[in-house]
């Protein structure tokens, strides 16, 4: 497995394997893998000759009242998943690598950053799509992997690719779950085990919701109301917001009449825990 810290170094890499014929997955990460990284490397391994993964905190999607500096790392294990998962190339720039001196340029979307994380997030997506354009152009993917926890990363990276004119295949990975349904994140580190006992609330709520759309109530202000209160009756909780909208689009939506994307955002402690689900109304 080769470790490769310099944009030269793996764009000299990637134009090698071109060269011999290869094409290469790309999972782009910001490291402390868990078990969801390691499903998006294995789904990336059969779909082409080369695995990259790149590891890489990103500052430009942080807000100054964010947790870049606190964001976890633990670069040994995450090189000894990748090399346990058949990666050849780790891609490990550092800040100064990815963003020179007198760095200007953003790349940025007009609709899809709206919604949902954007409206809390103002910076967070333009900074996703600067660095996934970069990585594109330094790793030169013809399949990258993202997970759907991040519905609106991404639904965004999708649309980037087609405006942008990217060659690149982009698959979508399930959520991976612990046994009690919480969704993997590296942000889960930061709970405290009393916090960590009401961070199930996001994947129960949205069971919760299932049933209700499943014993036939459409109306979305009412099933948002009662996943708040559901959720407010965990110690630690805050929302930041619950939505059911247009999967492709993102827009609200007032009743639940076709597929439909459930997304929600709660504070847990110090923790800022994202979850979804598809809703398909009977």
């Amino acid at each position: 497995m080769d470790i490769l810290k310099t944009k030269a170094d793996m764009q000299a890499w990637s134009a090698a394997k071109k060269r011999e014929g290869k094409t290469i997955s790309f999972v782009p990460t910001m490291g402390y893998l868990h078990k969801g990284h390691v499903s998006l490397l294995e789904i990336g391994k059969p779909l082409s000759d080369e695995l990259v993964l790149s590891i890489f905190v990103n500052p430009t999607q942080f807000a100054p009242n964010e947790d870049l500096d606190a964001y976890p790392s633990n670069i040994r294990n995450d090189l000894d998943l990748a090399q346990q998962a058949g990666v050849t190339a780790v891609f490990l720039p550092d800040k100064n690598e990815m963003y020179g001196p007198n760095y200007q340029t953003r790349v940025s979307l007009d609709h899809l950053p709206q919604y949902l994380c954007g409206r809390s997030r103002p910076v967070h997506f333009g900074g996703v799509a600067t660095v996934v354009t970069k990585l594109f152009n330094i790793v030169m993917p013809d399949v990258a992997v993202f997970g759907k926890k991040d519905f609106q990363q991404l639904a965004i990276i999708r649309q980037m690719v087609k405006d942008l004119d990217f060659n690149i295949q982009i698959i979508g990975g399930e959520i991976i779950r612990e046994e009690d349904g919480l969704a993997m994140s590296s942000r889960n580190a930061y709970l405290t085990p009393e916090q960590r006992t009401s961070a199930v609330c996001l994947s129960k709520a949205i069971n919760l919701l299932k049933q209700r759309v499943a014993k036939g109530i459409r109306s979305v202000p009412d099933l948002v109301r009662e996943m708040e209160a559901f959720i407010l009756s965990f110690k630690h909780t805050r929302i930041d917001y619950i939505e059911l909208c247009n999967p492709r689009t993102l827009e609200p939506v007032e009743t639940v009449q076709a597929e439909t994307l459930v997304a929600l955002a709660v504070q847990v402690g110090k923790s800022r825990l994202i979850d979804n689900a598809l809703i398909e109304a009977p």
